[in-house]
């Protein structure tokens, strides 16, 4: 699905002017797309995979900024992750991180023109399928589903970050005046309803939306809107019928041999060796790795927060510590250099901790020991950990046309992300057996493979044991959100979790408080309700189509 499709203009016309007849103005220039040529089976199907490959935002200009992994806008503006490397890099990417409200930020338009590009595709799709003569009424069906899939996609990520935005169907002609003036959840409910009325069970290849994914990506859209009623059957549906399960091993969900599996609902597809010169392998997260000698050798972005290493301590019972986590830090290595002497962390730790987050002294996938500052740009600025989840492992990337470019694939939804927001569902109707159930499987499954060390031993001093019971809905939902931060941690997600549940002012500050005792670039955060959930419409667009039509955000 890592097809782009390229629209090239040809030099009809060689000699001198007088050679040209006037039939000439009347020619399609050879090597043009249009719609004469497109409107058949194979055009719509070309055009189909070029909206699919938008997926990951390359292709629409810069792509460091709108990767589909939303490693800025959903982790770093989140207590997840820090912007990384160091101070004067992409210094804008900490003006985010610190929630000042910029609306000339260059990411923003990067993101925004990424899924609007998306959309257009996507309608470019919806247009060629009318026209087309040689489909069958069920091929258009599927087509049209799988168009409607994607078009639903790209303005639900637009809707995640700046809430009241544009939505543009295939009737749509002018693009300059797009007005932001109502809520568009109906529209991508109803663009993923026909997806659900229309396409198939089952995919023809394997980055394709499915019946499945559309239901999934439905029951979300709900349940960013509280809407626990409407949601609670799609993922009943998806649980209960659909054909996914939990893999044995959580790292099984970021291998490159291990992609597309069975708790693999929608996965975007990557790839290296295609001739996409890199791009087609995750580059919009091509900043995400460690720095100096370590595998990449650039660029030291994206690393994680000391918050969010706290997060994975257990007590005695393999349990979280979800109200003191973060009293007092696991052990790190800031400030010593790689030859000075160091202990790693001895208490009891949840091993997708060690899945996740790169810390010195634990293996790095198969590259060898972290070694802690040799791979760190700034530690004072960054701090001491390196990104790791998505990181490929030795042997697995062949053919990369850099050692930057990845084949691993972002999965988008995973079957664990249903089972915990179906457990969301199950604490507010206040059915804490069926919450207590759901979050165990997550728990359960975490502890089935854990990082060994060279010796064959665990890595660390792990230990993470399911609930035996909740004692109140409180406690429950505090339980369920905690199990999403770990299970989902570094993979975009986060921000818009604490958004649509309420909560992002309060665990937001508190984190920025403490945090910049570390993080000095921090001081003076703050995060405003009712102002700083979602980003600022980006400038550019404003002045595209005037303020009178793009309204700006709070």
């Amino acid at each position: 699905m890592k097809n782009r499709i390229s629209i090239l203009t040809a030099v009809v016309c060689m000699g001198l002017m007088t050679s040209c007849g006037d039939e000439f103005l009347q020619t399609t220039p050879l090597g043009v797309g249009n719609e004469q040529s497109l409107s058949n089976k194979n055009g719509v199907n070309a055009v189909l995979i070029g909206a699919y490959s938008l997926l990951d935002g390359v292709g629409a200009g810069p792509v460091n900024t709108s990767s589909v992994s939303n490693w800025i806008y959903g982790s770093v503006a989140s207590d997840d992750a820090y912007k990384g490397s160091d101070v004067g890099d992409q210094a804008q990417i900490t003006t985010i991180e610190r929630y000042i409200p910029q609306a000339d930020i260059g990411a923003y338009n990067d993101k925004w023109v990424a899924v609007y590009d998306g959309v257009s595709r996507s309608n470019n799709t919806i247009k060629l399928i009318g026209l087309a003569t040689d489909m069958t009424e069920a091929e258009k069906a599927q087509a049209l589903g799988e168009a409607r899939f994607l078009r639903a996609w790209y303005h639900f990520e637009a809707k995640k970050l700046w809430n009241m935005v544009p939505y543009v169907d295939e009737t749509v002609t002018d693009y300059n005046n797009l007005p932001n003036d109502k809520d568009i959840w109906p529209n991508i409910e109803a663009d993923l309803q026909f997806a659900i009325d229309n396409v198939s069970a089952t995919k023809a290849q394997a980055g394709r939306a499915s019946k499945w994914a559309a239901k999934a990506t439905l029951a979300k859209v709900h349940m960013y809107q509280q809407d626990y009623t409407a949601a609670k059957p799609l993922l009943d549906d998806v649980v209960n019928n659909g054909p996914f399960a939990l893999v044995n091993s959580f790292h099984d969900n970021f291998r490159i041999t291990t992609e597309n599996n069975s708790e693999s609902i929608f996965e975007v597809q990557m790839s290296v060796g295609d001739g996409g010169n890199g791009q087609n392998g995750s580059w919009g997260d091509n900043y995400n790795f460690p720095y100096g000698s370590a595998p990449g050798g650039c660029c030291g972005f994206y690393q994680p927060s000391q918050n969010l290493v706290n997060a994975f301590k257990t007590d005695a019972a393999g349990l979280p510590l979800l109200d003191t986590f973060n009293d007092v830090d696991v052990a790190n290595d800031e400030g010593l250099s790689s030859t000075d002497a160091f202990t790693p962390y001895a208490g009891t730790l949840d091993p997708r901790l060690d899945w996740t987050v790169g810390r010195r002294g634990l293996p790095f996938l198969n590259w060898g020991v972290h070694p802690g500052k040799n791979w760190i740009r700034d530690q004072t600025f960054g701090g001491p950990y390196t990104f790791k989840k998505f990181f490929a492992y030795s042997g697995e990337n062949a053919g990369a046309e850099s050692p930057r470019a990845n084949a691993n694939n972002y999965r988008a939804i995973r079957y664990a992300d249903i089972l915990l927001m179906r457990a969301e569902v199950a604490v507010e109707e206040n059915d804490l057996a069926t919450a207590l159930k759901l979050v165990n499987q997550v728990r359960t499954r975490a502890a089935n493979v854990v990082v060994m060390d060279a010796s064959g031993k665990p890595a660390a001093n792990y230990l993470v044991k399911p609930y035996t019971a909740f004692a109140n809905k409180d406690y429950a939902r505090k339980a369920v959100r905690f199990e999403r931060r770990v299970e989902l941690a570094m993979e975009g997600h986060r921000h818009f979790d604490l958004v649509r549940w309420g909560v992002a002012d309060v665990v937001l500050n508190a984190y920025l408080t403490k945090e910049s005792k570390k993080r000095t670039y921090l001081n003076g955060a703050t995060f405003v309700k009712g102002k700083s959930e979602y980003f600022p419409i980006p400038q550019a667009q404003i002045d595209i189509m005037g303020s009178n039509v793009l309204k700006q955000n709070p």
